[in-house]
């Protein structure tokens, strides 16, 4: 692996993971970042048959497992976007069999340079070490995500490829990426991707490939082709949609017996492809109709002065939910309205629109709804 600062051969990993693998406690709770530290303690703890928690440490200490499943690996937290976050249990046999899915949709060269800029304490960036290792191949592992380090990393053709979130590749774009001639693969997912991000990586040559997953799966269980939205799903995994529109998965890198219902909102096409259309909880009942957040969120997005939004349904007395946006622009309030008045049908069309400074994100990208509902209810009150 190459990290900042260090860099270790396989066998200076494997020396350095034995030194460390001496008497540990059944689960090790890291609140570290990437590092080449944090990969010889991922491994000594391997070797030790204990289990690591890989912790954010802006966060409070969350209460962990006092059991766990026999073979778990890593204790990883849930990105809380709707509420607290919940430590789950994954075993080797999950890591390994998302690897293997992984592998058989992407490749493996020998000469893979995997760049990992997410936090290593959500289990998108922590399985680009462990496939890696898997893969024998090399993990670049940034400590936090920096627009212009990244960018300068992936135009030297020193990564083949890489992992991000929406929210990263617009920094991206902002910071004049626009070309990365030694990547292969641009894994992009963890939250809802804006058409006209995903339509400029295309226009500017990126291998872009939309992904689906989350921390119950071990991260991706759906990647589609360089190019296209619809993601095909992986070797071992099952998908299936309920009567309500739910996406089910099931396979051997699900930290569930069964099927395991993701809380997101889908359909599959006539070839199988997986749709994602937005969380089941996004669905804003307003006067009696059904709103999709993604959609409102899109069409806000189509104004040129709108460079972040993000919707969610607030209790209100006349519509049961009402509609509310909330969007980092440099345009007033009633501008935007209008804009969304003109792009979408009159109930679908936002009761109300904060202008702000920023949208609250977790360390992985995603919008932390209940923080808006808790401000949406603040300003109401003021006003």
């Amino acid at each position: 692996m190459i990290a900042p600062g260090k860099a270790l051969s396989y066998s200076e990993l494997a020396d350095a993971a034995h030194t460390l693998a001496g008497d540990m406690p059944p689960l090790l709770p890291l609140d570290l970042a990437g590092s080449a530290h944090f990969a010889a303690l991922l491994h000594a703890a391997a070797l030790a048959g204990t289990a690591i928690a890989p912790l954010n440490p802006e966060l409070p200490k969350p209460v962990l497992p006092a059991a766990l499943p026999p073979g778990t690996l890593a204790v990883m937290s849930t990105s809380g976007t709707s509420g607290e976050p919940r430590p789950i249990p994954l075993t080797r046999t999950n890591f390994e069999a998302s690897a293997r899915a992984s592998a058989a949709h992407l490749g493996v060269a020998a000469y893979d340079r995997w760049l990992c800029c997410l936090p290593i304490f959500h289990v998108g960036g922590l399985s680009i070490l462990i496939r890696s290792a898997l893969y024998s191949t090399t993990a670049v592992v940034e400590e936090k995500f920096d627009a212009q380090r990244v960018k300068d990393l992936l135009e030297s053709r020193e990564v083949t490829i890489v992992s991000l979130v929406p929210t990263m590749l617009a920094r991206l774009r902002d910071a004049g990426f626009e070309r990365a001639d030694g990547l292969r693969a641009l894994l992009l997912g963890g939250g809802p991707i804006p058409d006209e991000l995903f339509d400029w990586a295309i226009a500017v040559g990126l291998p872009v490939m939309a992904t689906y997953g989350m921390t119950e799966t071990t991260s991706q269980v759906a990647t589609s082709d360089i190019g296209t939205r619809a993601a095909r799903r992986l070797s071992g995994v099952e998908l299936d949609i309920a009567d309500d529109g739910e996406i089910l998965v099931r396979g051997p890198m699900v930290a569930a017996d069964g099927w395991f219902h993701t809380g997101d909102r889908g359909r599959l096409t006539e070839d199988g492809l997986l749709e994602v259309e937005g969380r089941m909880d996004d669905l804003i009942v307003t006067g009696g109709e059904n709103v999709a957040a993604a959609e409102v969120e899109a069409a806000l997005l189509e104004h040129p002065a709108v460079t972040d939004a993000a919707v969610i349904g607030v209790d209100d007395p006349e519509w049961g939910r009402a509609v509310t946006a909330f969007v980092v622009a440099a345009a007033g309030e009633d501008d935007i309205a209008a804009h969304a008045r003109a792009k979408l049908p009159g109930f679908k069309a936002p009761k109300r629109i904060y202008v702000v400074d920023e949208l609250p994100r977790t360390a992985s990208g995603k919008v932390q709804r209940a923080q808006l509902e808790s401000r949406a209810h603040d300003l109401r009150q003021r006003r």
